[in-house]
């Protein structure tokens, strides 16, 4: 993947996901919209059902609501206020910083010992999703 696309997708993304929680922040409580589709064609939360009031429960400073909520808010809410920022500095300064890690990370990421544990952890999230009844 190129650099250019790699931004693009990461600046899109942490736009529509500032705009989701912004929504959800203010909205949320006159509608019943789930972003979800798997819990809403089966009836089952997926792994990151509960990672937007994950991170709702983090900006009301509630970290521990937070963290059995779903752990994935808190790791998502990390990126969300790392990745655009650094983005923005790659582009001001024209560096690849953010490109170069993600590469060195992807790779890592990759090792088949770490891939099964991250595969594991995923799935125990998910069973505990669908334990809680999200």
């Amino acid at each position: 993947m190129s650099k250019n696309k790699l931004y693009s997708i990461f600046l899109i993304a942490s736009i529509a996901g500032y705009a989701y929680l912004f929504y959800t922040l203010n909205y949320s409580e006159s509608s019943h919209f789930s972003a979800c589709m798997i819990k809403t064609a089966t009836g089952y939360p997926c792994p990151s059902c509960g990672t937007t009031r994950a991170i709702q429960l983090l900006v009301q400073e509630k970290f521990v609501a937070s963290l059995l909520m779903n752990p994935f808010g808190i790791i998502v809410a990390i990126l969300m206020l790392i990745v655009p920022f650094w983005i923005v500095f790659d582009l001001i300064t024209k560096k690849e910083t953010f490109f170069t890690n993600y590469k060195k990370a992807e790779a890592i990421i990759r090792i088949k010992g770490l891939a099964i544990v991250l595969i594991v952890l995923v799935v125990l999230n998910w069973i505990w999703n669908i334990y809680k009844h999200l």
